[in-house]
């Protein structure tokens, strides 16, 4: 009794003190500066919750976890694109893909956006099931159940690219028959603890953190909203860089803090164990993206370089002043690059193909 009582209390002030040990690495390393508020707030009147009102469905992973999915386009369009959002986010996190490439692509492209096992509103996974190979499988489950048929394009960033690596390490003849193109954003192959805040994985505090929520999950819980006040700069810092929308980094903020800790804890060790090397011969031929920020904290910019140096067939694209939530700051340059991704991939004509045919 009295060591649970101990576990209790140390876990609490480790939960408290998580996010200013990673804003104390994370401002120490990188020297990322996040202006905050910003001189205006453009996004002061956006509608974060259009995703929510597309149509709605549920795919059922191989272990009954319900995984809650929201579809924008025609179900006869040739080219579905699925995206696979990252840790600790939900599918709202692309939020401005969903609005500017809806309208860019038109008819010729469906979106299918889900939120992974644990996140959003999807169900709640056992300890044992939140690995990265599990994710790989629930892709594969969201493709063969949202999208059984044509061409697929897979958009994963941070956790969401480890599991598009994963899925093209366990089912290497979807990708032949059916994956088109890929994007990573922000995301690694492997060696994640390696640099950045990830580091932090390896910290004995994190430990502490895992022994509390095993022992008090509501505890913690509650604990997390009362250091908030701690918690939520330090998630601006690791997300963004420079000036931001008070609005955006308040929905970032928000997003995040939804996800229950017993999710953050359980995929902690998964992340930590990070590695699909393997995938990378199964997308060597495809025409891949490679996105990552140079004030990325979380995945540093050499991870992108080290995956693009394995994808033959990849563009290499470096946001110098972007962090780790790059499609959420610079959205435009991100589905300029998503644009370019399903052109190279034959999944749409490119906008001077299209002029000069005269359509």
């Amino acid at each position: 009794m009295t060591r649970r009582l101990t576990i209790l209390r140390g876990g609490l002030a480790t939960a408290g003190l998580v996010g200013g040990l990673a804003g104390a690495h994370a401002l120490r390393r990188a020297g990322s500066r996040v202006l905050w508020p910003a001189l205006r707030d453009e996004l002061r009147d956006e509608d974060f919750d259009l995703i929510d009102r597309d149509d709605p469905g549920v795919v059922h992973a191989d272990d009954g976890v319900r995984l809650v999915t929201r579809t924008c386009g025609p179900a006869d369009a040739p080219v579905t694109v699925v995206f696979v959002h990252g840790f600790c986010n939900s599918m709202e996190t692309f939020h401005f893909q969903r609005r500017d490439l809806a309208r860019r692509w038109g008819a010729r492209v469906r979106m299918v956006l889900f939120d992974q096992r644990g996140h959003g509103r999807s169900g709640t996974p056992s300890t044992g099931s939140c690995t990265v190979e599990q994710l790989g499988r629930d892709l594969a489950a969201v493709i063969e159940q949202s999208a059984p048929t044509g061409r697929v394009v897979l958009v994963g960033h941070s956790l969401g690219g480890m599991a598009v690596l994963a899925a093209a390490a366990r089912f290497p003849k979807l990708f032949a028959d059916r994956v088109i193109g890929v994007a990573l954003l922000s995301t690694a192959a492997a060696d994640v603890t390696k640099a950045g805040v990830t580091q932090l994985l390896r910290d004995p505090a994190i430990d502490g953190y895992r022994l509390a929520v095993h022992a008090a999950p509501a505890l913690v819980q509650a604990g997390r909203s009362g250091a908030r006040h701690v918690i939520a700069p330090v998630l601006h810092v690791s997300s963004y860089h420079g000036p931001v929308s008070p609005t955006l980094s308040r929905f970032t903020t928000m997003m995040i803090d939804r996800t229950p800790v017993e999710t953050t804890v359980k995929f902690l060790k998964a992340i930590a164990r990070h590695d699909e090397s393997a995938a990378l011969p199964t997308m060597a031929e495809l025409p891949v993206l490679v996105l990552g920020g140079g004030h990325d904290l979380v995945i540093p910019f050499r991870n992108s370089r080290a995956l693009a140096r394995e994808l033959p067939g990849s563009e290499l694209v470096r946001l110098d002043d972007a962090a780790h939530m790059a499609h959420l700051q610079y959205p435009d340059v991100i589905n300029d690059a998503l644009h370019r991704t399903l052109v190279r991939a034959g999944a749409i004509e490119s906008t001077e193909a299209r002029e000069v045919s005269g359509d």
